[in-house]
């Protein structure tokens, strides 16, 4: 179940810089960032038209690098903030990586997996459940995904 945020936001506002570098790139603007005890242990940003992979979600390129900074692929202990709520590819990912908290902006009711769509950590065989907090910058969040999509209509 997704709860407000009691934590500050800094990290999310790394992510937001994140996305907007995307929407910059051409990609669509999603950003995300983990941290550990305070500090940065990865981030991302969408890449899948630059590298000419679906599977680089924002969330994907931080967890990844996370993983390589913390030497393990388990990031227990550590926090996913991420601009969009994840689709269930991602969703998936936090699972594996073991993330304990799962901080988001905007929510997606098109291809969200968390509050939406396949409610994947409500899935009985969920191996792994992480805190969800949803809404956080949730109008910044958004307004840069109307903002990039409106651009190109």
């Amino acid at each position: 179940m997704t709860q407000p945020s009691p934590f500050p936001a800094p990290f999310m506002l790394r992510a937001m810089e994140l996305a907007a570098e995307a929407a910059a790139a051409g990609e669509v603007p999603v950003g995300a960032v983990i941290s550990r005890r305070g500090e940065i242990v990865g981030e991302g940003r969408n890449r899948t038209r630059e590298m000419r992979d679906p599977s680089l979600h924002a969330e994907i390129v931080a967890i990844r690098e996370a993983a390589l900074f913390t030497g393990s692929e388990r990031l227990e202990g550590c926090e996913l903030w991420v601009t969009l709520e994840p689709c269930a590819m991602c969703a998936g990912a936090i699972v594996h990586a073991r993330l304990a908290k799962l901080c988001y902006g905007a929510a997606d009711p098109k291809g969200g997996a968390v509050e939406h769509g396949a409610h994947v950590f409500a899935a009985p065989n969920c191996l792994h459940r992480p805190e969800i907090y949803a809404g956080i910058e949730e109008a910044r969040c958004a307004a840069l995904l109307r903002n990039f999509f409106r651009a190109r209509r």
